[in-house]
């Protein structure tokens, strides 16, 4: 019996070839220039594998020099890359560039959809997003916005109006946005966060803390936060040299690290542990009684689903000046308290004391937090995108 392949067989397995094509789905993520962006696009695309296995390809969309460049490839994905460029705060130079970086990004945008046969973008915000957005609704190829905060930028207000879909994380979103178009999913994250979360008798092991003193979690990001940092240091020297009166998890982030551990070597001080980072967010949220934070998207995400107690201290030194707007939405609600960055300093450990004393206070929140989370945001997103396809 001959083992060679017949003109039928040739062709069925042609046709076979064709119509895996035809099923394959095609979609661009676009967003970075910090983790807020990235990571969101990233558990999207985890939920499109998860949803579509071998019959879906995916294509990151970045900004020359910024960090996705790294943070993709590394995490398994493809990235193309665009010079564009945001505008300095400051008058610079550099600012003269932008507009050529720009035109020249939407060529390379179109450019990049086209060869790649996009069915679909999604824009996560940063440098990168606008410009790919806007090529893809020129081109035709479907669009869905991912708008992380309770305040729109302007370039997403302006976006929306080629937009098939807008996925948003908070209620109200209509201010910014045409109603028909926006759903409500939440903002989706990578890896596994509920209220169980780990064992909380292993968290206070692992930070060597006891049981009958209450934690505090002070997180200020990869990079770490002047104002928190700030906030510690006023706080431990007001102790007099005592032992804090609770435990605290102090992250300092990379940048101020070596600061701080100079610090807390001169006034050493019983009942902290101090660190760059925190690899166990798992154990840290875990531990807390109380979490003092800034109010980034991902972090009061995060937040919900863990349903920890939190006192926002926002930053404002962020576009739109969104951070207070997302705290000031919970806060509404009886799930988070404020304190602006100006009165951190003085204010913020002295109120994280008053909440600590109010259990009440604490359950009542924890109750609201959990009222807003929404695990499945990623899945949601990815229901979105398969409509917008159709």
């Amino acid at each position: 019996m001959s083992l060679r392949p017949t003109a039928a067989n040739s062709m069925k397995n042609e046709e076979l070839r064709i119509k895996k094509n035809y099923t394959m789905k095609r979609i661009i993520l676009s967003g970075g220039g910090t983790g807020g962006h990235i990571y969101p696009a990233v558990a999207v695309a985890e939920a499109l594998k998860r949803r579509f296995g071998d019959e879906v390809e995916i294509l990151f969309v970045g900004a020359e020099g910024k960090m996705e460049m790294e943070k993709v490839p590394a995490l398994g994905y493809r990235i193309a890359g665009l010079p564009i460029a945001g505008l300095q705060r400051r008058l610079d130079w550099h600012n003269l560039a932008v507009p050529f970086k720009a035109v020249k990004s939407i060529r390379m945008a179109k450019k990049i959809i086209r060869d790649f046969g996009a069915d679909a973008v999604v824009g996560f915000g940063g440098y990168a997003s606008a410009p790919v957005l806007w090529a893809a609704q020129r081109m035709g190829v479907p669009t869905v916005i991912q708008e992380q905060n309770s305040y729109a930028g302007v370039t997403n207000k302006i976006l929306s109006k080629g937009a098939k879909r807008i996925c948003t994380a908070y209620e109200g979103m209509e201010r910014f946005f045409p109603a028909a178009k926006i759903v409500l999913t939440g903002n989706p994250l990578r890896g596994r966060f509920s209220k169980e979360g780990a064992d909380r008798g292993e968290a206070l092991a692992y930070y060597g803390f006891r049981a009958e003193l209450p934690v505090v979690l002070v997180v200020g990001g990869s990079l770490g936060t002047r104002s928190l940092n700030e906030m510690m240091k006023a706080w431990i020297l007001s102790l007099g040299g005592a032992d804090a009166p609770v435990q605290v998890i102090w992250q300092t982030g990379k940048y101020y690290e070596r600061e701080m551990q100079a610090f807390l070597a001169a006034h050493p001080t019983g009942n902290i542990w101090q660190g760059a980072f925190i690899d166990r967010m798992d154990y840290a949220y875990a531990a807390a009684d109380l979490v003092v934070s800034r109010s980034g998207a991902g972090t009061v995400s995060e937040l919900c689903l863990v349903a920890r107690p939190v006192l926002f201290v926002p930053s404002p030194n962020v576009a739109e000046d969104h951070q207070t707007k997302n705290a000031r939405a919970l806060e509404a609600k009886g799930a988070a308290v404020v304190v602006p960055d100006a009165e951190a300093r003085t204010r913020a450990m002295a109120r994280a004391m008053e909440l600590l004393a109010n259990g009440e206070a604490l359950r009542r929140m924890s109750e609201n937090l959990e009222k807003l989370a929404r695990p499945d945001a990623a899945e949601r997103i990815v229901d979105e995108i398969e409509k917008v396809m159709k």
